[in-house]
């Protein structure tokens, strides 16, 4: 792990709060932000430092004085050419030019470009896609699983111990319309065809005669009793159930290139149930309310919770209160992350709740996204209007096979067919994953599958032109090596491309520290469209000896940063589209 290098934010962030309590030694400075962070424009320098801003009211003195205290009779961090007060008292760092020169060849040879490990020694859970058994699954999985595996993927590699936890829905009320339907309204034929839209169809079909029948609904809550009282015969329908649906989910994770450590069911916990009412009852804040068991949320001025139904069944809370417990058994984490639509959000927060009152330690995240909708309305398996994720998956590589047939019509079948499944999944990731996770995303054809503009193909086609530049370097020079030369930024747009180079780690974590893959997904288009200018106006191996090189290696660092942040994404990079 690369711990050992600082991000320049660091760097400076460090040397402002030291810098701070050196000029204002008897001042608490724990609630103002010093950081130090990118600038929003170029004009005002690299980086700027607001803190004197919020210092000042601390201190009760001007803000522009304060920046001028910080400034006066100092030396600059060696990054530094030098800093501007500007404004009410922002102050604005413009880095050295051989400095960043220099700073960015140790980030070419560090591991993992020199994205500190933050994460080591700390472990976090993170649960998403979940699923429910016997459904298949449709485009609403998509934003939880590819959400969940991005923060997945950028926690762990930031050094973070991951354990990625696949919380499936295998319990429940559903279970007992399922099995009562399974008996009465499968065809075999149909089931040994294609079994998880056989399940689907079976239990539509008896969650409507529920609807309509008062006693099928009954009948269904008795399979459901049966089941969880252990009756062998709804036990074996129920695991064959898992067993099929389970074969569906791993055939789809694959294409995703998706991977849990954990893939663990609500029925995983059911005997960890009556542990959590008892915790409750020992903490004193269990009550009855007409026969069923709750938790009363007044102080937070939440509505109760109720942890056992009148009829002595668990629910969501009690299940999720005894995972909560398991994983902090288990695995000790530092926090535990769940990624869920926006209509959780009470659920969340109430059994967030319930397990601080219990002194569960942990720090507990909902990470909740919008909701995806079609045009027409939102998804319901029951309603039947839901596209498949296999289809959308199938849709989107079929429009990239195309793509790729007219751009590379060379290219060997079997190799545009491996470049259309990264092309067309990369196409359906990013199109959520470029989004803030709050949005609302009204799911369309058009926009899920765009081939230009802020999408993925986008960013890999950019990766495969940089891969050539250096292909053809290699042909017209072969047995020389671009490392050799130092990088020089001699042209205000190679400075440019080497300050958002610089930034990656900085964008990696505040990344992962927000939950927002999107800002990593942000700086990566920005960054193409930089290296785009860069290309189309500077000469590369037309350049002198030693420009030429430096321009090489500075192509090497976008190629690598690209390749980086799409990998973080879940994105895979073709070297030809």
């Amino acid at each position: 792990m690369s711990s050992q290098i600082q991000t320049i934010e660091q760097y400076l962030s460090n040397w402002a709060r030291n810098r701070f309590t050196e000029v204002f030694p008897e001042t608490d400075t724990s609630e103002i932000a010093l950081d130090v962070v990118p600038s929003t424009d170029d004009s005002f320098g690299d980086y700027q430092c607001n803190a004197a801003m919020a210092a000042a009211r601390l201190l009760k003195r001007n803000p522009r004085d304060v920046a001028k205290a910080l400034l006066a009779d100092t030396s600059l961090p060696d990054a530094i050419d030098r800093a501007e007060i500007a404004g009410p008292g922002f102050i604005n760092f413009h880095l050295k030019n051989d400095w960043l020169a220099r700073h960015l060849e140790s980030l070419q040879s560090a591991e993992q470009l020199g994205v500190p490990g933050v994460g080591a020694g700390r472990t976090v859970v993170i649960d998403y896609s979940s699923p429910n058994i016997a459904k298949p699954m449709h485009i609403g999985h998509i934003r939880s699983t590819v959400i969940g595996n991005a923060l997945d993927r950028l926690h762990r590699f930031l050094g973070y111990r991951v354990i990625a936890d696949n919380h499936l829905g295998d319990w429940g009320t559903q279970f007992g319309i399922m099995i009562l339907g399974y008996r009465n309204f499968r065809d075999e034929t149909a089931l040994a065809a294609d079994p998880i839209a056989e399940l689907e169809r079976v239990y539509v079909k008896s969650y409507e005669q529920a609807k309509a029948d008062e006693s099928w609904m009954t009948a269904a809550r008795a399979e459901l009793v049966k089941l969880q009282q252990g009756d062998p015969e709804n036990r074996a329908l129920w695991k064959n159930f898992v067993d099929l649906s389970m074969g569906e989910f791993e055939r789809i994770y694959s294409r995703l290139d998706v991977r849990f450590d954990l893939a663990r069911g609500e029925s995983f916990y059911n005997d960890k149930l009556p542990a959590v009412l008892a915790a409750l009852r020992e903490k004193g804040i269990l009550e009855e309310s007409e026969g069923a068991q709750i938790v009363r949320l007044d102080d937070e001025k939440l509505p109760l919770c109720i942890v056992q139904k009148s009829d002595g069944a668990a629910n969501y809370a009690t299940t999720d209160l005894a995972t909560v417990k398991s994983r902090i058994d288990e695995f000790a984490p530092e926090k535990i992350v769940y990624v869920t639509d926006e209509r959780q959000q009470l659920h969340f927060k109430q059994f967030f709740i319930i397990a601080r009152k219990l002194g569960w330690h942990a720090d507990l995240v909902h990470v909740w996204f919008g909701l995806m909708r079609l045009p027409e309305g939102t998804f319901s398996t029951r309603q039947g209007n839901v596209i498949k994720l296999e289809r959308l998956l199938d849709e989107s590589v079929s429009r990239a096979l195309a793509l790729v047939k007219e751009s590379s019509p060379e290219m060997p079948p079997d190799q545009q067919q491996a470049v259309a499944e990264a092309v067309g999944i990369g196409a359906i990731k990013y199109a959520d994953l470029s989004k803030d996770p709050q949005s609302l995303i009204t799911f369309t054809w058009e926009k899920a599958l765009a081939m230009n503009g802020n999408s993925a193909p986008y960013l890999q086609y950019a990766c495969a032109r940089i891969a050539s530049v250096r292909d053809k370097y290699r042909e017209q020079f072969p047995g020389r090596d671009p490392d050799e030369f130092p990088i020089v930024l001699g042209e205000a747009i190679e400075r440019k491309l080497a300050t958002r180079v610089a930034r990656f780690g900085d964008i990696v974590i505040r990344a992962a520290k927000a939950y927002r893959p999107n800002v990593l997904a942000d700086y990566l288009f920005e960054l193409a469209q930089i290296y785009s200018t860069f290309y189309q106006n500077v000469p590369f191996l037309k350049a002198p000896e030693g420009t030429r090189e430096s321009r090489v290696r500075l192509c090497e660092m976008v190629a690598a940063t690209l390749r980086t942040g799409l990998s973080l994404l879940g994105i895979r990079t073709p070297e030809r589209i």
